[in-house]
């Protein structure tokens, strides 16, 4: 005999038909709970895609903040599962389970492809980590780097403006003045990207000696140091974090 399989099923419910659970230790505050309201708001198809799930009794099971957030955003039905064949003790599981982060970030991929205002927008917390964190996450091989010859490299393959360009197109179509538009192009420059290892195989095989003087000047690399500076060597020791030695 054929086993029988479980059909889910989303219904569109009256939200005052539906309780929070006060057992749900998933909780948001202020700056989160408002771009939370704000998201479904801007994107209210997520919620059918994502439906809030709910036991017999209609208590929630998962989707506590959105139920919330979706009184807050004014919203009179939503979209719901019912869980009605769970026991007590898959219900507490199922609580914790649809809370729990598996998985990381590959917060390189998040931070090269990705708009950070608009992650910032659907609620991701970037890390923001001090110099000193860096620095102590760094192993030998992160900073050590041997030069590749690239003959055809240039300055332009050192430096990624994508992100620049957009914050830079942003601010002129700004109703600001041009000073001001000037000092925000000036914020903007974090937004360069500065790929390391092309500058240093710019630097060993392909810049002059005035472009290496300047490069050196500008902490774009480091060479194998002594005490007074940069000495030039077979292997270049790079890295965006590290500050010369000199103090000019």
């Amino acid at each position: 005999m054929a086993k029988k399989e479980s059909i889910i099923k989303t219904e569109l419910i009256s939200i005052d038909e539906i309780q929070n659970n006060p057992d749900n230790p998933r909780v948001l505050k202020d700056d989160k709970f408002r771009k939370l309201v704000q998201s479904i708001k801007d994107f209210p198809k997520m919620l059918e895609i994502r439906p809030i799930v709910v036991n017999s009794e209609m208590i929630v099971l998962g989707g506590n903040m959105r139920l919330k957030a979706c009184k807050e955003a004014g919203l009179s039905e939503i979209p719901v599962i019912k869980a009605s064949d769970l026991t007590e003790e898959q219900q507490k599981e199922f609580i914790i389970k649809d809370n729990v982060g598996f998985g990381e970030w590959d917060w390189d991929i998040i931070t090269n492809e990705w708009d950070a205002d608009r992650l910032d927008d659907w609620g991701l917390d970037l890390p923001v980590l001090t110099e000193t964190q860096k620095l102590s996450e760094l192993k030998f091989e992160d900073i050590y780097y041997e030069p590749k010859n690239i003959p055809d490299i240039t300055l332009d393959d050192c430096i990624n403006t994508n992100l620049f360009d957009k914050k830079s197109e942003f601010i002129d179509q700004s109703n600001l003045t041009d000073d001001k538009k000037k000092m925000m192009k000036m914020f903007a420059f974090r937004f360069l990207k500065i790929d390391f290892e092309s500058v240093a195989n710019y630097y060993y095989f392909n810049a002059d000696d005035e472009e290496q003087k300047v490069m050196e000047r500008l902490r774009l690399v480091l060479c194998d140091a002594g005490l007074n500076g940069f000495i030039d060597d077979d292997l270049l020791r790079i890295n965006g974090l590290i500050q010369g030695w000199n103090n000019d």
